[in-house]
Order: structure tokens, then C-alpha cells, then sequence
């Protein structure tokens, strides 16, 4: 029978005590649910804490980017080791997978990626996946590891996203767990607090912006407490936390990539017309392309902009300089709706 695909992302708060070490029983703790879970899913686990498992490591770190690329070399083994040493009583191998942006945004290299993925898995083997830190270039960076988790679990079409945390759920203003979220609007965004742990990069809005855009391709995401009892196989169950309902999106594999990992390069603002066609599934024509923002190339993923904010991504037919040309001519397909994207 072909398991369905969870994918679950732990933050450095969630594993890593104050004093920079691994919360080694947390982590035990990780390896006995996860195995559960194995039997029926295919899993890939996202972790962060390789840069707080480093850092101690180095002399007056400061948090600089050298000294965040070098403290990942350091702690990424550190952390990898952990886990196989704890996964390993049950007979269960992992293995290491560094990501970088471009192993999304390029196609061919992303079903590389996904086909390596799938030999791992038809041999009972858990991806832990994380950034390269040491080589990623910092204009290309994925935002966090939410984003990365949110990449792998659109991209790869997973069944559930899990965001573990170390606080229980998505909290309301009298600090209660909201049990679910059926939609993502301003009122929802602006529970998360503007404040991240002293050990990550991310937070709950950033978990909330990517897990707007997993639901939005169909995925449910549950935000969850790591430190609440079986909290991972409770997630899953969706005993706990708080689970953002998956919105109707039928996207094929492209579609899913497209939306997914692609490195947006510009963008264009149409008028009301346009995204009304684009909407319907129409392609975009010239004729409804009100402003080009950025440079792009023909073949490159371009945002295109509505009345009310970002409305799709696409594949560009045209550079920018050809659609500035080609401005007003009715016939001029921007984009073919095959290769648009509506977010």
C-alpha cells in the first residue's frame, strides 16, 4: 500500500534548552512517536537546531552570518547524530538532506531531489532535511525552516504539514489555543506575536504565513506544542493544537512546484478585467497588464498582482522588455493559463 506523506518541522526552541544543548529527552521522546507514525507514513522530518547546537562552540558569537554558517557546519552533525542514535533501537535509519533555494526553483533539480526522496523511503530510511547554511546565498535563502517544511510538503503533495512549536497552538489575545482556523485573514494574522525565540529565526507569523500558503494548495497544517504529551501522534490525529483547514485546490505536480519553489524575478499589476479572466482560468493577454515592476526573462516565475494584493504566480512567455513593447496588443499572450497559478 503507498503511505501517504507527513511531513513535520521542529524548531531550535522546541529541541534546545537555554544553555545551547539538545533536549536529549524530548528528542527520545520524538523517536518513539515518529516510529509509530512510520508504519503508515512516509515522513519527512524538517529540524532546525543546528546553529544553536553550534554556536557555543564559538568564541564571542555575536550571531553575525559567518558565525551563524560556521556554528551550522558545527551542530549540523551534531544534530543528525542525535537522532540516528535515538532512532536506531527501533532499527530505523536516517539520512541528511541540506537544501538549498535552487534545489526548488529549478525543476529539474527539484525532481531530483523528490526522486532521491522516494528511494529513501522505499527503504524504510527518514530524510531529516534541513537549510545548508554554510553555502546558501543570502538573497536566496529560504526565509526559516517553515518555509522549507512548506516547500517539501507542496511540492512532494503531502498528505499533512505538522509545525511543532513550544507553545501549544495558535493562542488567542486571553492566551486559549484556537482549536482550528478555517481561513487566513488580518484578524488571524495579527494573533501572532512579533517576537521569536532566542534560539530561531521564526515565530508564529511565520508559521502562520506558510501555513496560508500550504492550505491555500490543499495541505491542512496543524500548529502544536512538541512538549505536550504524544503531541505528535495527537497532531496528526488532530487532537491537538491548531488545525488550519485545507482550502479546494486541484494543482497538478507542476502547478504544486510552480506555486511552491519558484524564485519569483518581477512582477505585474493587472486591472480588474484580467483578473477576472485569470480567475475563470483564462490565460493573461498584454492588454490588461497595468504596470512591470522588476526585470525578468522569458521562462522566468513572475507574480502577478490584483486589485487587492498577490494574486498568482506564473511562467513568463515574454521578458520584461518584451511585454513593455507589447503593452496595448490585444493578442499577446504574457502568460499561458497553464502556467499560471492562482494563490
Amino acid at each position: 500500500m503507498h503511505k501517504k506523506l507527513l511531513v513535520l518541522k521542529v524548531g531550535t526552541s522546541s529541541i534546545t534548552q537555554k544553555n545551547g544543548l539538545l533536549d536529549e529527552p524530548i528528542m527520545v521522546d520524538m523517536a518513539r512517536q515518529l516510529v509509530e507514525l512510520h508504519r503508515e507514513y512516509r515522513i519527512v522530518l524538517v529540524s532546525s537546531g543546528a546553529v544553536g547546537s553550534g554556536k557555543k562552540f564559538l568564541k564571542n558569537y555575536t550571531g553575525k552570518l559567518r558565525e551563524r554558517k560556521a556554528a551550522a557546519a558545527i551542530g549540523n552533525p551534531l544534530l543528525v547524530n542525535k537522532y540516528a542514535q535515538f532512532l536506531a533501537p527501533y532499527g530505523i535509519h536516517i539520512a541528511q538532506s541540506l537544501c538549498e533555494r535552487h534545489h526548488f526553483s529549478n525543476r529539474k533539480q527539484f525532481l531530483q531531489l523528490k526522486d532521491t526522496f522516494e528511494a529513501l523511503w522505499e527503504n524504510d530510511i527518514i530524510p531529516i532535511a534541513n537549510e545548508n547554511d554554510v553555502v546558501s546565498n543570502l538573497e536566496l535563502k529560504f526565509s526559516d525552516n517553515d518555509e522549507l517544511a512548506s516547500l517539501i510538503a507542496i511540492g512532494f503533495g503531502a498528505d499533512k504539514l505538522l509545525l511543532a512549536t513550544s507553545v501549544p497552538g495558535v493562542l488567542d489575545e486571553e492566551g486559549e489555543v484556537i482549536p482550528s482556523i478555517e481561513y487566513f485573514d488580518e484578524k488571524t494574522l495579527s494573533l501572532a506575536k512579533k517576537d521569536t525565540s532566542d534560539m530561531g529565526l521564526g515565530g508564529m507569523i511565520s508559521k502562520l504565513t506558510f501555513a496560508r500558503l500550504a492550505t491555500q494548495m490543499g495541505i491542512p497544517v496543524i500548529i502544536f506544542g512538541l512538549h505536550t504529551k504524544d503531541g505528535i501522534l495527537k497532531a496528526v490525529a488532530g487532537a491537538t493544537g491548531t488545525i488550519c483547514k485545507a482550502q479546494k485546490a486541484n494543482l497538478n505536480a507542476r502547478k504544486r512546484w510552480l506555486a511552491s519553489g519558484s524564485v519569483v524575478q518581477g512582477s505585474l499589476l493587472i486591472d480588474i478585467g484580467a483578473e477576472k479572466a485569470l480567475r475563470a482560468g483564462k490565460s493573461l493577454l498584454s492588454v490588461g497588464v497595468k504596470q512591470i515592476n522588476g526585470a525578468f526573462e522569458r521562462g522566468e516565475v513572475i507574480e502577478i498582482v490584483g486589485e487587492e494584493g498577490r494574486l498568482a504566480v506564473a511562467r513568463s512567455k515574454c521578458s520584461s522588455k518584451e511585454v513593455q513593447e507589447q503593452l496595448q496588443q490585444q493578442n499577446c499572450e504574457i502568460a499561458h493559463a497553464d502556467d499560471i497559478v492562482i494563490l
